[in-house]
């Protein structure tokens, strides 16, 4: 199974830029107030703080585009920022027979996928990825196809 959000990248784009927009809009408007009509008092700090906040919201919610793969004996995982140099991509790729168990975190905004693969260093491994910006049938989607990833691993197991 392939799920993918990579076609809303000039979505999140056109949101990052009309964010950006508001936050030089507020900073000239702040300006003005301070400088000429001075009818705010100090809410015109409220100028810059909301589009700011809402720019570190945006932000913090983590990376944009998520990327999964289970066709074939592999599992491929990918994670990015539609603004490259802000935060790492991040891209696992891994046997299937690997994945131990997984947990999708819902955190208020934030939505984090855990996933643990078993690992010949340590053990077990644990990978983050930031699925924020997945749809609820999405994250359904990616949950039924890891479900059935682990329950083939079990059965291959107990066979064994």
């Amino acid at each position: 199974m392939r799920l993918s959000n990579r076609n809303k990248t000039s979505v999140y784009g056109f949101i990052n830029t009309l964010l950006i927009f508001f936050l030089i809009a507020g900073v000239g408007a702040y300006f003005l107030e301070k400088y000429r009509f001075n009818i705010l008092g100090k809410e015109r700090f409220l100028l810059i703080a909301v589009p700011a906040f809402l720019i570190l919201l945006f932000y913090l919610n983590g990376r944009q585009i998520f990327e999964y793969d289970s066709d074939g004996e592999a599992l491929h995982f990918r994670n990015r920022n539609i603004i490259p140099f802000l935060q790492k991509p991040l891209s696992d790729e891994f046997p299937k027979y690997k994945l131990l168990k997984f947990e999708i975190i819902n955190m208020f905004f934030m939505k984090r996928l855990y996933i643990k693969i078993s690992s010949k260093n340590n053990g077990m491994t644990l990978l983050k990825y930031e699925i924020s910006y997945l749809t609820r049938k999405e994250i359904k989607d990616l949950r039924f196809s890891l479900n059935k990833v682990i329950k083939t691993n079990k059965e291959k197991s107990v066979n064994i």
